[in-house]
């Protein structure tokens, strides 16, 4: 009785008018914290029109800047994209020792400073006190300010992007059709190609342009290993900081509006581009 009295109390009404407020909370949040910055980023970009960007856009070593960024950011995606895909079958669809601490340690790029990971890749990787360095050099391979460290640094800050999105995809698909692929004869490889990765191709790509915003924004671990040496280690975001230093805010807010530029249409295409009835 006391149960059916406490129902009876929650009107309709109440229910409607406290989902609405719900939602306004949600839409003021993402509207203070992720819409107005951007505005404001995009308001200073053009507030001399386009002479900052053009600016930008005619200094050489920005433009190498950009290009370096993006080359890191497209090899890391595609590194994570492999990688997050076997992994993620791995985790879903077998069973072996271990399996817990895996997961539990693909989420750690997620929860160590990016700093810390800079710094960690250098005592590895530094050519003269990290435990492979002085090996590497002597084979005539720098790591440590060099390309390869940038791109292993920013593959670790956006390593569990994919799985994260392909994992929950495996366990609600399931493996009957995989099942019945093998049953009729079709190798691991057919069953993949056929059945698993349609199954999975939204995910994936969600996880693709999460792992490319990640890896174009990333700052604290790729500052850490690249030596941010000017025309050949500087990264677009090492220049946004490198601008605002120096007093010229109007190329910091042109370089950021670019990289928020690619990051927030990215995400805006495949949003559209996907269609309803897997949304």
């Amino acid at each position: 009785m006391a149960e059916r009295s406490v129902a009876t109390r929650t009107r309709p009404g109440e229910r409607g008018l406290g989902r609405y407020v719900l939602r306004l909370l949600v839409v003021g949040y993402l509207f203070l914290l992720v819409a107005w910055p951007l505005y404001l980023v995009g308001r200073n970009a053009f507030a001399d029109g386009f002479t900052d960007l053009n600016a930008i856009l005619t200094d050489p070593d920005v433009v190498h800047a950009l290009q370096l960024t993006v080359v890191i950011a497209l090899v890391a995606v595609l590194v994570n994209t492999v990688f997050g895909v076997g992994v993620s079958i791995l985790l879903v669809r077998y069973d072996f020792p271990g399996k817990r601490l895996l997961n539990a340690l693909l989420d750690m790029p997620l929860s160590v400073s990016p700093i810390v990971v800079g710094l960690a890749l250098v005592l590895v990787y530094s050519g003269r006190t990290g435990w492979f360095g002085p090996s590497l050099e002597s084979a005539g391979m720098q790591i440590i300010f060099a390309v390869p460290g940038m791109v292993m640094a920013t593959v670790f800050v956006a390593l569990p992007l994919v799985i994260r999105e392909v994992v929950p995809v495996l366990e609600e698909i399931g493996d009957e059709q995989e099942q019945a692929a093998r049953s009729l004869g079709a190798n691991s490889l057919q069953t993949f190609r056929r059945i698993t990765l349609p199954s999975i191709k939204w995910g994936v790509i969600y996880g693709v342009v999460l792992s490319l915003a990640r890896s174009l924004g990333e700052f604290g671990a790729v500052k850490v290993v690249s030596g941010n040496v000017l025309g050949q280690t500087r990264t677009a975001t090492l220049v946004v900081e490198e601008k605002y230093l120096n007093f010229d805010k109007g190329g910091a807010y042109a370089t950021a509006f670019l990289l928020a530029l690619v990051a927030v249409a990215s995400i805006i295409v495949v949003s559209a581009l996907r269609p309803k009835e897997s949304r």
